[in-house]
């Protein structure tokens, strides 16, 4: 290695990839209205510490793995356990990386454009009776919604059966990004903005 090459490589930085695998840098969201929301912050790990948990709007800066990552740790087995839900995380994008060849962030957000509903039922009390009023969904509760349904097929999928967490989830992330209906994210998706549609 020549002087010149040794010096190119002191003056450019490394570029920072999540648990030092995979790259944050092709990564693309095609719907343009979660672009703002979906945070491609390049990180190694997904733990922030929580701090924008008092800023509001504050978990559209959190990069899009950790929020994965936090929904994992709804309530039940892995309340609070987050470095066993980062473990999880880790063994699925293996997973998906060995199974499909891509890039298992851009999957994930394939998946999460697909499995967000844009419409949903909320409920309008007027002069003693409850109406349900279709309404649209914000950007924001999109890839909340989606992401929660992601964490809630896989749980299902692995409960009481032979399969894994980590294989459940890579399972229906890989399912989600095709948007195909076997996953229970899409299913979720179009039976909330079917009842959406009855209630326009």
């Amino acid at each position: 290695m020549t002087e010149e090459t040794k010096e190119k490589k002191k003056d450019k930085p490394a570029e920072l990839k999540l648990f030092g695998r995979y790259s944050f840098s092709d990564v693309k969201v095609r719907d343009i209205s979660l672009q703002p929301y979906i945070s491609l912050k390049p990180i190694l790990l997904p733990w922030s510490g929580g701090r924008h948990e008092h800023k509001k709007f504050g978990k559209a800066s959190v990069n899009i793995v950790e929020r994965l990552v936090n929904k994992l740790m709804r309530p039940g087995k892995m309340g609070g356990k987050k470095a066993h839900a980062i473990n999880v995380v880790k063994a699925a994008f293996k997973i998906i990386e060995l199974e499909t060849g891509m890039n298992p962030i851009q999957l994930l957000v394939y998946a999460i454009e697909n499995a967000g509903p844009c419409e949903d039922v909320t409920t309008i009390a007027y002069g003693g009776a409850a109406y349900h009023v279709s309404v649209d969904v914000s950007p924001l509760r999109r890839i909340d919604v989606a992401l929660r349904n992601i964490v809630e097929g896989a749980k299902r999928t692995a409960k009481n059966n032979r399969i894994t967490l980590e294989e459940a989830l890579a399972r229906e992330i890989i399912l989600a990004s095709r948007n195909d209906q076997a996953s229970y994210a899409i299913s979720k998706r179009i039976e909330i903005e079917r009842i959406a549609l009855s209630s326009r």
